[in-house]
């Protein structure tokens, strides 16, 4: 079929309501997975559709860390901290300033903050000792009767030790990721109830 005809019959479909998918409902009900490994960089992509306005989502990612943790696998985070500091890193005694908000530039355990884009996005840098470099990105857009959330682990390996740290740890970096996004999609429908209630 041609393009013309293509669109047309699209806007037909459109009109009468009988377009069976979209794309502001292409997350609903979905959870994705995507892990590339291009050019020297590793990126492991988790998507998921949250029934919750973005700026729930937002303040549910932006609010981790500190005092309040990494709302999943808190030992394995201790732990990492822990040896980090045995290596000289910060670890995860510097906390967080504020308990809500963030500011680009500002610690965040052994993290700093790259990027921060109100109501859509938080970019980390690690500051922990790796062979390498690495951050943590989370995005949010709205999308049809919720939201999606994005959440993105990077690193950029230095030599065949980064190849090989990053491939060592995946599998448990699959476990701890996958819930992470799950845990920061639950306080966010959590928080977008009328009552607040989980």
């Amino acid at each position: 079929m041609d393009y013309k005809t293509a669109c047309l019959k699209a806007l037909e479909r459109t009109e009468e309501e009988t377009v069976l998918t979209r794309w502001s409902t292409s997350l609903q009900g979905r959870r994705t997975f995507q892990l590339q490994d291009r050019q020297g960089t590793i990126r492991e992509v988790r998507r998921l559709w949250v029934r919750a306005p973005a700026e729930s989502v937002f303040r549910a990612f932006t609010g981790i860390g500190g005092e309040r943790g990494w709302l999943v696998w808190r030992w394995a985070w201790w732990l990492r901290g822990l040896i980090d500091q045995f290596l000289g890193g910060p670890g995860l005694r510097r906390g967080r300033r504020h308990p809500d908000e963030l500011l680009p530039g500002e610690a965040l355990d052994f993290w700093r903050v790259e990027r921060v884009e109100p109501g859509r996005q938080l970019v980390l840098r690690a500051e922990m000792k790796v062979p390498g470099r690495a951050w943590l990105v989370w995005e949010t857009h709205p999308d049809g009767e919720g939201s999606a959330l994005v959440q993105s682990a990077i690193f950029q390996p230095r030599g065949l030790v980064g190849v090989a740290y990053w491939y060592a740890l995946y599998p448990i970096h699959a476990w701890i990721f996958s819930d992470l996004i799950r845990a920061i999609a639950r306080i966010a429908e959590q928080a977008a109830r009328p009552d607040g209630a989980g």
